[in-house]
């Protein structure tokens, strides 16, 4: 960038520099107090010293809304770039990222984030922890499985997945309710089904902490250890409600299909408290009767009609 930027163009707020064979933003940047969309596509940005330093603490730090910086060469996301507590929107799509760090829930402000066409393999939790956030782009990546945490995004109404190597969902995605567009195309989604699922007996704590909870036990932090009420705040229900029980660490895994808007059967994972508790849900060892009469009553089905919109082709 040529010196000077800042003297020539105080007030400048969108600056465009895609295509232009940039190897690094200079620090003339820094000192561009209004501007609020910066657009560095198809460069050669990603290696040392890219990013000016002090970005975060900068005054475009704070003015900063939009940034793209997509069709570059960054192998992770640039730590710099988690200063940017303003940001609104952030592109790093067809880039070299193999993950994505859980820091990623400082960006508190934002609303847009494209991170597709990359090699990441996995989302971390910490995702969940963008309350504004209402599109999520991660398409065409290497990602196997969905936390379930991202059903806490309550303000999410676009999610592509399209292209990646998803087998199942989160029973949990059932819980955006707002979501508008859900893409899927191009994932395995079960292609085959594991009949044997294996299941680890519960340990001696487990089968304490599941009878403490199912008979309603009281008990106040101060008659237990820390660590033992803290235990016992993990349990998880069982999705079957002629169950009532409850499961820590051991559970079974299953597959049920679920219709969206009618039209599309989508394979959720979902987990039972033990072999014995039989559910009412269909899964992979149904037969296709007895998925399509349980599906009809069942919750979660009611609960996924009242997506808008889906997204699968």
């Amino acid at each position: 960038l040529p010196a000077g930027l800042s003297q020539w163009f105080p007030a400048l707020e969108v600056l465009d520099v895609s295509g232009t064979g940039l190897a690094e933003l200079g620090a003339e940047l820094l000192a561009l107090p209004h501007l609020h969309t910066l657009l560095a596509k198809n460069n050669r940005l990603g290696g040392p010293g890219s990013l000016p330093k002090g970005l975060g603490e900068a005054p475009l730090g704070r003015s900063l809304r939009v940034l793209n910086l997509s069709g570059n060469r960054f192998a992770e996301v640039p730590p710099a770039l988690l200063g940017l507590r303003g940001l609104q929107s952030l592109s790093l799509g067809g880039n070299r990222l193999h993950g994505i760090p859980p820091d990623i829930q400082e960006l508190r402000s934002l609303e847009f984030l494209y991170l597709g066409g990359n090699f990441i393999t996995s989302i971390p939790p910490e995702l969940a922890n963008l309350p504004s956030l209402s599109c999520l782009v991660l398409c065409d990546n290497k990602i196997q499985s969905i936390p379930p945490q991202l059903a806490q995004l309550h303000s999410l109404r676009s999610l592509s997945l399209h292209n990646n190597l998803l087998t199942y969902l989160p029973r949990e995605i059932l819980n955006l309710v707002h979501l508008e567009e859900l893409s899927l195309r191009g994932n395995p989604l079960v292609v085959r089904f594991v009949r044997d699922l294996t299941y680890n007996p519960p340990s001696l704590q487990e089968l304490a902490g599941r009878t403490i909870k199912t008979r309603n036990v009281p008990y106040a932090p101060s008659d237990l250890p820390e660590n033992l009420v803290q235990y016992l705040s993990l349990a998880s229900n069982c999705p079957n409600p002629k169950c009532g029980g409850v499961y820590f660490d051991s559970c079974v895994r299953q597959i049920k299909f679920v219709d969206f808007c009618g039209k599309y059967r989508l394979p959720l994972m979902h987990y039972l408290c033990s072999p014995e508790c039989s559910s009412p849900c269909s899964s992979a060892s149904q037969s296709s009767t007895s998925q399509s009469e349980s599906d009809s009553e069942d919750e979660a089905s009611v609960a996924a009609r009242r997506m808008q919109k889906v997204l699968l082709g």
